[in-house]
């Protein structure tokens, strides 16, 4: 038997952890609302509708994947991803919604999104870093989200608007950072999260102010909320495991990024051979240079960002002896050139 198969620790596109009755029920049910079928919601998932009510079903992230583009495909309306975000958090996911709940403050809010966040946004990634001057939060992909990936940072977006606009009382001046193309939509972009978008971006990010991590929350309970986490860290702990393998994996690329990077070194360190690696990344619809190229480009603008390095600095700090040869890694990576990646980072305020 390959050394990949035996190795275990990961959460993977057809890893069954997700409950039925949790985030997809809601989709489910705003579906059901506006009289799609049931039958036809449900095609090619798996699931009966008896399932979700029985409370007692898990399903993979191909199964949610699946049912949000059954719901795309039926719905065709445009605000589906922001009504469905917005109902999403806390939502109703019992101790990891609580602990979310009674975040005193917007800081202790996030960090307890990304510590839970298996339990409280299983498709996506969160990564929170904070500044001097701002709080940023990069969303990425942890199943391989394919067509439906705008859909879910959409739906990400909005949930994070909503549930800090309601636990803190006032509407956070969030600046959206949008990998895609602007739709033909925007009108929806603009009544569910503001005007302060920005698309074709390097990444998908928020950004606000530091300022407004440390304002207390009113009707939070700390006590509650402390214990509320405890038992959702429970939770987590008795996942089949607690981080999807892509998000291993750009953990892993994060933390050695100044070190040469190969497919073979990094597949020992995740105890397989290069071909179960491989293999394990076609299955979720990527590739290792793709995967490098995300954290390159994730590290590339936390120079830019946080650290105010010029592009000879973040070349150095990346051990590009070319320059030319890092121009041409930073537009594959970001899309864009440095002038042009200077231009985009000096309109981001």
């Amino acid at each position: 038997m390959d050394r990949g198969e035996r190795a275990a620790g990961w959460l993977e596109c057809d890893t069954r952890f997700i409950p039925a009755h949790y985030q997809p029920a809601s989709l489910i049910d705003l579906a059901l609302g506006r009289g799609v079928n049931v039958h036809r919601l449900l095609q090619g998932t798996g699931l009966f509708h008896e399932d979700i009510l029985a409370g007692n079903r898990l399903i993979s992230p191909l199964q949610f994947l699946r049912l949000i583009s059954n719901v795309q495909q039926q719905m065709q309306a445009d605000d589906t991803s922001f009504l469905l975000g917005q109902q999403w958090l806390p939502g109703h996911y019992g101790a990891a919604s609580h602990a979310l709940r009674h975040a005193t403050n917007l800081l202790e809010a996030l960090e307890r999104l990304v510590r839970l966040q298996p339990l409280l946004w299983p498709l996506l990634r969160l990564r929170l870093r904070v500044d001097e001057r701002y709080v940023w939060l990069d969303w990425g992909d942890c199943f391989g989200a394919g067509g439906q990936d705008v859909f879910l940072v959409e739906a990400s977006m909005a949930a994070l608007t909503g549930v800090s606009q309601w636990l803190s009382g006032q509407r956070l001046p969030w600046l959206f950072h949008l990998a895609h193309t602007q739709p033909r939509y925007i009108e929806q972009y603009w009544v569910h999260l503001g005007e302060q978008l920005r698309f074709d971006s390097p990444l998908n990010q928020m950004c606000l102010p530091r300022k407004y991590l440390h304002q207390p929350w009113a009707g939070a309970s700390a006590t509650a909320g402390q214990v509320a986490e405890q038992e959702g860290l429970a939770m987590l702990a008795a996942l089949p495991a607690v981080q999807s393998l892509l998000d291993g994996l750009h953990d892993h690329l994060l933390a050695q990024i100044r070190q040469p990077l190969r497919l073979e070194g990094v597949a020992e360190s995740f105890g397989m051979s290069p071909a179960t690696l491989k293999r394990k990344l076609q299955k979720h619809g990527t590739h290792f240079q793709e995967q490098l190229d995300q954290a390159r480009s994730s590290v590339a603008l936390e120079l830019y960002q946080s650290r105010g390095y010029t592009s000879d600095e973040v070349a150095d700090y990346l051990n590009f002896n070319d320059r030319a040869n890092f121009r041409r890694s930073l537009r594959r990576w970001t899309g864009l050139l440095p002038s042009e990646l200077r231009e985009w980072l000096g309109g981001q305020r």
